[in-house]
């Protein structure tokens, strides 16, 4: 059986039914869709047509110049990244460990940095003790700092005007030097009757009123007291500061010019126990010998006293010393009714140190003194340091042995 050969036969045309790839997205749906992105030939219009609407410039045309076109484009935000240092960082405590090294001009320019700044410029850590000595007037300045917290100041020979408080706040103020100021009586009580706190206080030179040694009793803690020199306050007064001060411990009230007997009087029986230090000098004819006697008995533990220029005083007055067992510095200067033969019985106070006799002993007789008192010095000191801040000849400006943290310096070449 021979096999017949079969020719290949050809395929029937399919030109005329192709399938319609380009069918668009209402008529095809998700099928046509794909078929056109897997298209290599994709025309350019539809991949702009699928791809996401691009933000529009903005473009603006300046008022003055219409031509002049300028594009405002958005940048991408980016995180800030900290590099370098930042003050805004560091925290209060740091920063306030900063300004105590500060001196007072710089710490004032540091205050007006900012709001944070000054907050912490102010702070009352940073004016606890402040020197104002050499500023020429202080009205504003004064009482901003008094307020701010300070617990020591120091402002001797200035100039003080009317000081403004902004309420009746008690002050934290306890050290305060005010000697030979020049202030009003009502300036100097609107500071004072705002002080409950003091421990030590000078008023040296000052002219008073029965009001502010009133403002004064209400110190319980008053410990220092220097009004030598002071004038316009009456003995009832002065007996309500001394009842009042039951701790006081150093009282400087010579040479004060309107002292009376009166006046004498009232400080010898009113004067606290507890004074240890007591300078009464410049009494000339009012100190007497009974006053004397009663003050020693009330005071038996003083350890220094300054009775100079009493020229009522005789050599009987020793008699009264013997009642000081813990009396180490006498000054009985000028007291020229005491005879300088008569010196010779201090020799029965061993505790005894220094002795002050100027006026009294010629200087051809000192020598013979000093070898009758070898245990005493003789006239060793010009000056008195009884209850004042900074004693003579010191040159640290110094507030009762305290260092005054900030101090006003004056620029040079004033």
């Amino acid at each position: 059986m021979s096999k017949e050969r079969r020719h290949l036969q050809e395929l029937p045309s399919m030109s005329g039914n192709l399938p319609d790839w380009t069918l668009s997205t209402s008529q095809g749906g998700k099928k046509g869709v794909q078929s056109d992105m897997d298209n290599e030939n994709t025309p350019q219009d539809l991949i702009h047509s699928w791809s996401p609407p691009r933000k529009q410039q903005r473009i603006c045309r300046g008022k003055e110049n219409e031509e002049a076109v300028f594009v405002l484009a958005r940048r991408p935000w980016r995180k800030k990244e900290q590099t370098g240092f930042s003050w805004d960082s560091l925290p209060d405590e740091l920063l306030l460990g900063i300004f105590h090294s500060l001196p007072l001009r710089d710490l004032l320019r540091a205050s007006r940095v900012c709001k944070r700044w000054h907050r912490l410029a102010f702070d009352e850590s940073l004016w606890f003790s402040v020197d104002l000595e050499g500023k020429a007037q202080l009205d504003r300045a004064l009482s901003q700092v008094l307020t701010t917290g300070a617990v020591a100041l120091r402002c001797p020979r200035t100039f003080i005007g009317q000081p403004s408080f902004p309420d009746t706040k008690p002050l934290r103020v306890q050290h305060l030097d005010l000697s030979n100021c020049t202030v009003s009586s009502a300036a100097l009580e609107e500071i004072l009757r705002r002080c409950c706190r003091l421990q030590n206080l000078s008023l040296e030179g000052l002219g008073l009123s029965d009001h502010i040694l009133q403002s004064l009793s209400q110190n319980p803690e008053l410990v220092r007291l220097n009004m030598s020199g002071c004038s316009a306050f009456s003995s009832q007064a002065l007996g309500e500061v001394l009842e009042g001060c039951t701790r006081l411990e150093e009282l400087n009230a010579s040479w004060c010019p309107d002292f009376s007997n009166e006046h004498i009087k009232t400080l010898v029986t009113a004067i606290p126990a507890s004074v240890t230090r007591l300078n009464l000098s410049g009494y000339r004819h009012n100190l007497q010998m009974d006053d004397v006697k009663v003050l020693l008995g009330r005071c038996p533990n003083l350890t220094d006293l300054d009775l100079s220029d009493s020229v009522l005083l005789t050599p009987d007055v020793f008699q009264y010393f013997q009642q000081l067992p813990a009396l180490q510095h006498l000054a009985l200067s000028r007291c020229y009714q005491i005879h300088p033969a008569a010196l010779v019985e201090l020799e029965k106070f061993p505790g005894l140190k220094t002795l002050e006799v100027f006026g009294i002993v010629q200087d051809a007789y000192l020598p013979i003194l000093k070898k009758g008192l070898p245990h005493i010095k003789v006239n060793s000191c010009c000056f008195t340091a009884i209850s004042r801040p900074t004693p003579a000849g010191r040159r640290d400006r110094a507030l009762w042995g305290l260092r005054c943290q900030l101090a006003y310096r004056q620029p040079p070449g004033l």
